[in-house]
């Protein structure tokens, strides 16, 4: 497997094109990684007092609609 400083290197090295291209990529990657990480905690229960908490506020009229 390639190192992190050998991949640094190809993406400086890439046109403009395919580094628009590959941020592209990158982006959805990168959101695909943090959706499948918040299921897992939240799977996991680690996000439970978390959301007690903001349905208390909720309940105790601390909330605003957006």
């Amino acid at each position: 497997m390639p190192s992190i400083q050998s991949i640094e290197r190809a993406i400086e090295q890439l046109p403009a094109h395919e580094l628009a291209e590959f941020r592209q990529w990158f982006a959805k990657f990168d959101e695909s990684a943090w959706d499948a990480q918040i299921e897992e905690d939240a799977n996991a229960g680690k996000l439970d007092a978390l959301a007690a908490e903001a349905l208390a506020d909720y309940q105790n009229g601390k909330a605003r609609e957006l």
